[in-house]
């Protein structure tokens, strides 16, 4: 039974069991590099000047494919060494990437309506931005496989949606902003994410694309506020209605079953205590710090 005494030391444990994955020097330097080669990927056409040619980009998903596996496997690798993943938070990893592989196909090609980034979103959120960056780049990879979309924008696009979840884990005040308040901020974030997924993959296509009007066509070797300028025209002319409809569906879920979800995976990340530490006395008790409720007593969840 739970006394008064009790009670500021088992808030304590949920506050602490519903922290996000942590994220230590090596996995913080992991997604610092997968986050530069992914900036250069995408980018480097814009600095290109008039001899490099377009045709050498469209062979970039290739290598970039190859670079990006072996990146995504070093930052779990780096996020286990520094004890912020065990096998608890690989578990829930594979189980929400299945889930928003399997939402992807319910929406995916009408109105660019696409309910996984609602799921990215609240899942970053929780559990963090190393969590957030792992999960998006692995359920795109994973969604491409059971919809057939595998191709040369694929590592983009896992790219891209690593960024966009680990953005939601980067937002502020985690153990502050609750309720209306966070879903609200959510569901802004969802909105302004959507647009900027696809105005980073429009990016990635459009700098390969031949034969567009001179007004929207990217033009190697010009200036780049010039062909920054083309692509804000080439974006709107293709691609805001599409994106449109994407932001518009992750707020009406974000709002309406946002709050539901969020619960569920708080209840979730504080039944498996990622962080809860373990310590040994030499007498061989074993002396744990406080954990949530039911955990400590025996049940696993």
């Amino acid at each position: 039974m739970t006394g008064p005494a009790n009670r500021p030391v088992n808030l304590r444990a949920n506050r602490r069991a519903n922290r996000p994955v942590r994220i230590g020097p090596r996995a913080a330097a992991a997604l610092l590099l997968v986050t530069l080669i992914g900036i250069a990927a995408f980018g480097w056409p814009l600095l290109a000047d008039r001899q490099a040619g377009l045709l050498a980009h469209s062979q970039d998903a290739p290598w970039l494919f190859a670079a990006l596996l072996p990146l995504l496997v070093a930052v779990v690798v780096a996020t286990i060494a520094d004890q912020g993943m065990d096998a608890k938070a690989v578990a829930m990893l594979g189980v929400l990437a299945a889930v928003g592989a399997a939402l992807r196909p319910l929406g995916a090609g009408t109105a660019g309506l696409e309910p996984m980034f609602f799921l990215m979103v609240l899942a970053g959120r929780v559990l963090g931005p190393g969590f957030g960056f792992v999960l998006g780049s692995v359920t795109m990879f994973a969604s491409a496989l059971l919809t057939g979309g595998v191709g040369p924008w694929m590592p983009f696009q896992m790219l891209s949606m690593g960024w966009f979840s680990l953005g939601a884990g980067l937002l502020p005040g985690p153990e502050r902003i609750r309720g209306r308040a966070e879903l609200l901020m959510l569901a802004a974030y969802g909105f302004a994410g959507a647009f900027a997924y696809g105005a980073v993959m429009n990016l990635q296509g459009w700098t390969i694309i031949p034969g567009m009007e001179d007004g929207i066509s990217f033009h190697a070797g010009e200036p780049l506020a010039a062909n920054l300028a083309r692509f804000g025209a080439y974006y709107l002319a293709t691609s805001l209605g599409w994106d449109l409809g994407r932001a518009v569906l992750t707020v009406v879920l974000t709002l309406t079953l946002g709050g539901t979800l969020l619960r569920a995976l708080r209840r979730a990340t504080r039944k498996a205590a990622f962080d809860a530490p373990v310590s040994f006395e030499s007498g061989g008790a074993d002396v744990r710090e406080p954990v949530p409720d039911g955990y400590a007593s025996g049940h696993r969840g």
